[in-house]
């Protein structure tokens, strides 16, 4: 029997902290001997968590992709790790090339499966607060958020050391990012990954719109043009599905927490395939 032909797979926001999701991973399983898994951040909080999560999933797909999730980030008094800002982003980075997995820091793997060859860059962004109204200043935008009881918990664990603030690391990874795209091969095809949706539309549909502003940066507004993306995947908004942008598709692929799955069937939703479309 002839084996099933390979996927290029996408799933983020697996938060195995709870143990339904950690049952959820520890389940998960390829189609294809050839299946390769995007995971787009927030897999926990902790980094023993993090590497046991995507150490299982590298031991199962044949190759594994990983963009980091504010999560991740996280600086949280249950995690032996202390690390904080970038120090923390570079231990996760060295924990992930422990297991085989795909980083930001490294060479962009090339999908040659079907749909292929693109060109799958995780991406490392963060954001920079401005996902708001036009017209409304940073300062403003945080202080309605704060009067209104909807913080991003960033604003007490996420440390942007050694950056004075988490816009300036947002513009600072930004910037490099935009070197290394740029530096791809003239016309190469490309799959963006990125924990944050790379344009503000999708955050139009939030239940609590002032959280936007946690949710990205306008400076990747034209990437998925720029770099000629076939397809971009993201998640945080746990909102998953797709839309289209400049007849590129904007998948968010995020898990979520049970109490988000659990109404919309009877398990996690699963990879979402970005292709063969």
């Amino acid at each position: 029997m002839d084996r099933p032909a390979g996927r290029l797979l996408a799933i983020s926001d697996l938060h195995v902290t709870y143990p339904e999701n950690r049952h959820y991973v520890s389940e998960l399983r390829p189609q294809s001997p050839d299946d390769w898994l995007i995971v787009a951040g927030d897999v926990a909080e902790r980094v023993a968590d993090v590497a046991w999560a995507l150490g299982r999933l590298r031991e199962r797909f044949a190759e594994v992709v990983w963009a980091p999730g504010n999560h991740e980030l996280w600086t949280v008094g249950r995690d032996p790790v202390a690390l904080r800002g970038e120090d923390r982003y570079r231990h996760l980075v060295e924990v992930c090339r422990n297991a085989g997995v795909h980083t930001p820091e490294d060479p962009y793997p090339v999908w040659h499966g079907d749909g292929g060859p693109v060109t799958v860059v995780p991406l490392f962004l963060l954001y920079d607060y401005s996902f708001r109204p036009d017209g409304e200043d940073q300062a403003g935008a945080l202080a309605r958020a704060y009067r209104e009881g909807i913080v991003c918990r960033d604003e007490m664990v996420l440390h942007p050391d050694p950056y004075p603030t988490r816009e300036a690391w947002c513009h600072a990874r930004v910037k490099a990012t935009e070197a290394r795209l740029d530096a791809l091969p003239a016309g190469a095809r490309t799959v963006l990954v990125n924990h944050f949706p790379l344009v503000e539309y999708p955050t139009q549909v939030l239940r609590y719109p002032v959280f936007a502003q946690w949710c990205g940066t306008r400076l990747t507004a034209d990437w998925h043009v720029r770099y000629r993306a076939a397809a971009v995947v993201y998640g945080h908004l746990h909102i998953p599905r797709t839309t289209t942008h400049d007849g590129v598709p904007h998948h968010e692929v995020s898990v979520g927490y049970p109490r988000e799955w659990r109404p919309r069937g009877a398990g996690p939703p699963g990879p979402r395939r970005i292709l063969p479309t």
